[in-house]
């Protein structure tokens, strides 16, 4: 063993290096939210103009299903279908190189390019948490829309983008300028001109070309001929048509205007219409530099922007996160402050305290630097981590510290030089034992697979870190540091000893085993009554103080009556004292997805100094909304949560899928299963899934007729395109841009059905005929957007909760559905969603929890090789979960993956404080009988186990109380683990020596 006396000094010197490492690590780690997890999915855009949804389905959507479904590791594949667009997700195995995934899904897509319809634009992307903006700015100023998007695209995009780790700066709202050639239809058939006739000169006016080199006086140059349209002037003296009778410019025809483009997208913030600016980070960026780097720029930005022109932040990602970390850093710092005021009372020494108050930081020191060699972060994983272990890392330290101060009072006479070798010596065995039945407990949770394996696998990967640096410190540090806090105090001959005392009700318990066996029964017994009737969840919920609000305002809505109705919500949120700021995008969303014109979302940010929590607000607007807009539909999220259900198959925690064969049917199963869904106590925000997208005008061209007059069905769409659309027609270079130049026709914003059978088509001699003799107008009903997971059609049913935990909803929902809905042969439900996560997370940790406790078993038989010894201690483990259970239950806390994760600790920790008893019991016995030896271990543990029980709740106590923004995550843990350990004393001190004397001879 270690001579902590010869190697004091290089000892010490190790342990200031420790601390200087740990100090240099925490400046150097960089901060976000959750750990930097690439999520297996990747997701395809597919758009194809206006192709009506059934041809888009036919020709697009599956031909890109089938070649993405033959991808290795490919597990899911979902598609929505939208009139001209269409979006797929392609879910991996977790264990697939995601990269790798993406290069084979695109290898695949390509093989298919030439079977798929001309002109279809493809978008391929891998999800990952940082698709979504980290920091979004509003510009407002007293500028026209345009001049705003001008100055956000050609002034604040550039200057944002020179921020170090910043990905993208992306521009949306605003106005487009263009120029717009409105021609006079009437003038032009005087003229025999036609709007194909101007499409073509001006693609063939407006160029500039190379012609070749030519050499001169031995210099070479280059030749141009350069026919580019440079400005209003140039446009309108295009020439069109010349003769030796006359010249037609285009201003003859046209009338030439500045104006702004068409828009099917409205951005606002805090009710202005205004450009919005969303920053997005790299992947490996550190979210806090990058934060405050970015707010330096915006500073030195305003200073720089016309007059009255300013850059406002409507959502900053960094304030919570900067928040969650301090908080947890917070609650820490106060548990580990309780605990050792615990020791301080106890042990009633200043001096054995301070050893405490020196072992912990030089313990966390040493993790945080383990941290950064093995590149962690800090995140709300990481650090909870640390502040979830800090129970146990101060129950390693409290047990050595506890067994020094108690040697000196044993024997005072004896110098602590002489004492500290001794007393390690003795505790090792124990010491590794007890470490390792911490530390097993952890590994098995590798097996966990999905998002809850991927983040709560970096908790029990810290925890494992932090519990071994712990046992490293308390082994080679602590002795050392006891030593430096004690060189003066040396052997007092004749000093008087103080023996412990045997505590006389020990016997009293160990003679009537019968109350601990009715213990163990009871406790068994809570745990099978407690544990069906937790509310059950899936990941802890986090209070982020912004919210997203989803909306979709009747099918065929247009953008200028959805702003309408969406002004009213605007002053709903302009009422609502906790609302600081909002943002609304319509036609488009935050993330990666298809939109259309009728649908689109806020970003709310509330206060921070709000009574109400986020989910109260957010019902607060949802009735609000509801009561006076019924046509419009609402979801209500929050920004982080929705984001991992973006990453995951389902932003909503209810989801049902309902698979068959006909739309029709499965249109009508969904609306019946959404009004059950609706009848359930806890659900809002339900969707039947049901998307209609806007209704339909068909012009069916008479091709024969157009023939006869010299039309093809190309110039019949040509002209119905100017007619109402435009067409683009080149551009005008100005500073920074390319101006677009739109030829189009007076008044087609404004144009109705009945304009349109009104509206007259150009011969090629420039004659004009009503349009109503080459086609026919038809008004046709919006189409339903087209659900598909791994090519079976399916209707989907969505709902959140409110006030109640999933799985008691879910299983209302399910006899609910059992009941009143009866699905036609061949037709089938699943429960997809948070639910179907949840399944697989618990069924996962039911192992995970089965295998810890057969680890403590393997380590405490190999330490004591005693199989009935190493049965009874995983026993008392394992009924400690009645005690977490208990907790979870009168605290009304969810049964969730932190909380199971909790009682898997606690397994662990009561199998820790029972090797020390045993350990020992089994000294004692070597000259005791067995009631004297199992009546003096207690006597003797007793101190540690009282104050390694409450250091451990005073530790775990702020973060149970989520004191912190980011301690939430870990609150049903912390519950957890004190609810075990209020169970685990009376356990330790009064079963385990009652049922040990029963199985000792």
């Amino acid at each position: 063993m270690i001579d902590y006396v010869k190697y004091r000094n290089p000892i010490t010197a190790l342990l200031a290096i420790v601390l200087l490492a740990g100090v240099y690590s925490y400046g150097k780690m960089k901060s976000d939210l959750f750990p930097d997890v690439t999520f297996p999915k990747v997701k395809i855009i597919a758009e194809n103009g206006q192709q009506p949804v059934d041809k888009m389905m036919l020709t697009v959507t599956r031909p890109l299903e089938e070649a993405v479904k033959r991808a290795p590791g490919i597990q899911d594949v979902r598609s929505t279908t939208s009139r001209g667009s269409a979006e797929i997700s392609a879910f991996f195995d977790w264990s697939t190189d995601i990269d790798l995934g993406l290069q084979r899904v695109e290898s695949l897509i390509n093989q298919i390019t030439l079977d798929l319809p001309p002109g279809v634009r493809l978008t391929i992307e891998k999800m990952n948490p940082s698709i979504l903006p980290i920091a979004g700015y509003s510009l407002e100023g007293p500028l026209s829309q345009i001049e705003l998007k001008d100055v956000a695209l050609y002034t604040v995009k550039p200057f944002l983008s020179q921020v170090p780790g910043v990905s993208e700066v992306s521009v949306s709202g605003g106005k487009t300028k263009e120029y717009h050639l409105i021609l006079r239809p009437q003038r032009m058939s005087e003229l025999g001109i036609t709007p194909q006739l101007v499409d073509s000169v001006l693609r063939q006016a407006n160029f500039v070309t190379s012609n070749g080199y030519l050499q001169d006086y031995d210099r070479l140059y280059l030749t141009l001929t350069d026919a580019v349209i440079n400005d209003l002037y140039d446009l309108k003296q295009t020439v069109i048509f010349a003769s030796a009778m006359r010249t037609v410019w285009v201003e003859d025809i046209a009338d030439v205007v500045i104006t702004s483009q068409k828009e099917y997208v409205k951005i606002k913030a805090n009710g202005l219409d205004v450009p919005l600016v969303a920053v997005t980070k790299q992947v490996n960026a550190n979210l806090i530099q990058v934060a405050d780097s970015l707010e330096t720029k915006v500073a030195a930005l305003n200073d720089l922007l016309p007059r009255g022109v300013v850059l406002r932040p409507y959502y900053r990602q960094a304030d919570f996160v900067r928040d969650s970390v301090r908080g947890i850093e917070d609650v820490l710092w106060i548990g580990l402050g309780l605990a050792i005021l615990v020791a301080i009372i106890f042990l009633r020494s200043l001096r054995s305290s301070a050893v405490l108050l020196i072992t912990i930081p030089l313990t966390l020191s040493l993790t945080i630097a383990v941290l950064y060699l093995l590149g962690y972060d800090f995140n709300i994983m990481t650090l909870g981590a640390i502040a979830a272990a800090i129970g146990l890392v101060i129950d390693d330290a409290i047990i050595i510290v506890e067994q020094l101060h108690r040697s000196h009072e044993e024997e005072p006479d004896k110098p602590a030089s002489e004492l500290v070798s001794k007393t390690i010596d003795y505790l090792f065995p124990a010491m590794v034992g007890s470490s390792l039945s911490t530390i097993v407990i952890f590994i098995p949770f590798v097996l966990m697979t999905g998002i809850a394996g991927a983040y709560f696998r970096i908790l029990t990967e810290t925890m494992i870190i932090t519990l071994v640096c712990s046992f490293t410190i308390t082994w080679i540090g602590l002795p050392v540091v006891y030593l430096l806090l004690n060189a003066r105090r040396t052997g007092k001959a004749g000093a008087h000893a103080e023996t412990v005392a045997e505590k006389h009700w020990v016997r009293t318990v160990i003679g009537y085993p019968a109350f601990s066996i009715v213990a163990v029964v009871s406790l068994g017994v809570v745990i099978y009554l407690v544990a069906p009737r937790l509310p059950s969840g899936f990941l802890p919920e986090l209070d982020e103080g912004s919210i997203v609000l989803d909306y979709n305002s009747p099918p065929g809505t247009s953008l200028e009556a959805t702003d309408l109705m969406l002004r009213q919500v605007d002053r709903i949120l302009d009422s609502i004292p906790t609302v600081v700021s909002y943002s609304r995008r319509t036609g488009t969303q935050m993330g990666f997805f298809i939109t259309e014109p009728n649908r689109g979302d806020y970003l709310i940010q509330l206060s921070k100094d709000r009574k109400l929590s986020t989910d109260e607000v957010s019902n607060q607007i949802r009735q609000r909304v509801e009561a006076i807009l019924p046509a419009l539909t609402v979801d209500f999220g929050q920004v982080i949560t929705d984001m991992l259900g973006d990453l995951m198959t389902s932003v909503q925690p209810i989801e049902i899928k309902i698979f068959g064969s006909e739309q029709r049917v499965l249109d009508e199963l969904s609306r019946r299963v959404a009004g059950v869904v609706e009848s359930v106590r806890g659900t809002a925000d339900v969707f039947d899934g049901i998307q209609i997208a806007g209704p339909l005008v068909t012009v069916d061209p008479d091709i024969a007729l157009l023939e006869q007059y010299g039309l093809s069905a190309a110039d019949f769409q040509f002209q119905l395109q100017t007619q109402l659309e435009g067409t683009l027609e080149g551009g005008i270079p100005e500073l920074n841009q390319m101006t677009p130049i739109r030829m189009i026709y007076p008044n087609s914003s404004r144009t109705t059905v009945s304009d349109l059978r009104g509206a007259t088509l150009f011969t090629p001699r420039g004659r004009l005929l009503p349009l109503e003799r080459f086609g026919t107008v038809t008004v046709e009903a919006g189409t339903a957007e087209i659900n598909r997971e791994n090519l079976k059609s399916m209707g989907v049913v969505s709902a959140r909760l409110t006030g109640r935990d999933l799985g008691s909803t879910l299983a209302d929902i399910r006899a609910g559905i059992a009941r009143e809905v009866a699905l036609p042969p061949g037709y089938t439900i699943e429960y997809g969603g948070e639910y179907a996560q949840q399944k697989q997370a618990f069924s996962e940790l039911l192992q995970i929890l089965v295998l810890a406790a057969l680890l403590v078993f393997t380590v405490i038989l190999f330490l004591f090789k005693r199989f009935g010894v190493a049965l009874l201690i995983v026993l008392l483990a394992v009924l400690g979960a009645a005690g977490s259970l208990a907790a979870l239950y009168l605290t009304g806390t969810s049964l969730n993956v932190g909380s199971y994760v909790g009682i898997i600790m606690v397994i662990g920790i009561i199998g820790e404080n029972s090797i020390f008893t045993y350990f020992q019991y089994a000294e004692n016995r070597l000259t005791e009988g067995r009631d004297e030896a199992i009546a003096y271990a207690i006597s003797t543990r007793m101190r540690p186990k009282l104050m390694t029980a409450i250091g451990a709740i005073m530790a775990l106590l702020p973060l149970a109380l989520a004191l912190g923004t980011g301690a939430q995550m870990h609150q049903p843990l912390a519950i957890a683990v004190i609810g075990g350990l209020v169970v685990a004393l009376p356990l330790l001190l009064l079963v385990l020596p009652s049922l040990l004397r029963l199985i000792e001879k």
